[in-house]
This record gives structure tokens, C-alpha cells and sequence, in this order.
């Protein structure tokens, strides 16, 4: 029988975050980061909870949440820095739950959040996920090598994500990540939300077989 996620809180810095967890059938988990607090993005997001839906059905354990000053989380937009500090609460919140292998997804905002993270404070053990990451819109400047960096997708319209400046970046992140780029798809990802959801699946069914 399938669990269905449950509402729960997460502390971070003196504020408290909201959200979504749901068991795993092992030790995989993974933390599910959503677009710009300031443009509407929130942990549910369509791109987010395909994320959520291709994660699970491959077993892992997910969190999603929302950042500080988004819905119900406490707090205020701090502009990325703080809102690192809300992935680490996530992680932490994860491992107490029984995560031993955490992974990181994040989708725009999300993914750059995550990638500051990850630059200047490695997670042993994390492989991470890209969607969209938006190198058109904000600076990767502080984006060093991400050695558990193994797939990043977008679009070929994505002009907050373009293909051509992510391929400049991959060399410097991790030559080794797959890199997949979606045909006449944008960075909304409506009408190809169907073939994101098949590529996340088709390499979570590939990294659990390795």
C-alpha cells in the first residue's frame, strides 16, 4: 500500500519551514528544492512534484518544502544565503527520518540553491540533480566543481536556462554529468512535463541498477 506524504515541520535558523515527506522503501532520500520564492515558486510546482513523482517510484524517500517566506514557512526571502541554510535543515530533517544517502533536486531557484550549497559545503555520499538550473537569470560565478552533479536537463527554448550556457558551464561543474536538453520545451515545461518525468525515471531506474 502506498504512503501518501505527510505535512511536516522543519526548524530552520529560529523559523520553522513547512513540509512534504514521505517514506522510502530503503535508505535513499532525496530533498526537492522549488523555483524563486519571488515569482511564485513553491513546493508545488508542477516541475517540483514531477521531480517528487519520479524519486518516489523509484524508492527514495522525499522532501519537499517550501523556503523560508514562502506559504506557510516562516521567515524572509534572504536572497539564496539563508535559504541554503533551509536545504541543510531538509537534509537534517531527512537523515533524523532515516536517510543515509541523501540526494539533492532542485528546479530553477531551486537548483541554483542547491549548487551554492553543494560548491562550498559538500554532502559525502550526495549525488544531485539539476532542472533548469538558471544561469541566464542569475550568477553562477561562486559555482565551482560539483562533483555529485550527474544530470542536468532543460530545454530548448529555456531562456532563464539556455542549453549553450550550460554546456559552457559543464566542463567547470562535472564534464561527467549527463546532460539532456528537451525539444521546443521552455522553462515552464508545459507540454513536456510527460518527458521530463520519463527522463528523471529513466535515470533513477539507471542509477539504482549500478
Amino acid at each position: 500500500m502506498m504512503t501518501i506524504e505527510e505535512k511536516i515541520a522543519i526548524p530552520s535558523d529560529n523559523d520553522q519551514l513547512e513540509g512534504l515527506w514521505q517514506p522510502g522503501t530503503g535508505d535513499r532520500g532525496v530533498i526537492i528544492t522549488h523555483p524563486h520564492s519571488l515569482y511564485g515558486g513553491t513546493m508545488h510546482n508542477p516541475v517540483v512534484e514531477v521531480i517528487q513523482n519520479a524519486y518516489r517510484q523509484n524508492g527514495y524517500a522525499t522532501l519537499r518544502f517550501n523556503f523560508r517566506g514562502v506559504g506557510g514557512s516562516q521567515g524572509d526571502f534572504d536572497d539564496g544565503i539563508g535559504e541554503q541554510n533551509d536545504v541543510r535543515a531538509a537534509i537534517a530533517a531527512a537523515q533524523e527520518r532515516g536517510v543515509a544517502k541523501v540526494a539533492l533536486a532542485g528546479y530553477s531557484f531551486g537548483a541554483w540553491v542547491n549548487a551554492r550549497l553543494i560548491a562550498k559545503d559538500p554532502i559525502a555520499g550526495a549525488s544531485m540533480l539539476m532542472v533548469s538550473p538558471p544561469v541566464g537569470f542569475i550568477e553562477f560565478g561562486d559555482v565551482s566543481a560539483l562533483n555529485s552533479l550527474e544530470l542536468v536537463v532543460t530545454g530548448s527554448q529555456d531562456d532563464i536556462a539556455p542549453a549553450e550556457q550550460i554546456s559552457a558551464l559543464l566542463p567547470i561543474w562535472n564534464p561527467d554529468a549527463r546532460f539532456d536538453v528537451i525539444d521546443g520545451c521552455d522553462h515552464f515545461y508545459a507540454g513536456h512535463l510527460d518527458k521530463l518525468q520519463a527522463i528523471l525515471t529513466a535515470f533513477l531506474q539507471n542509477e539504482q541498477a549500478q
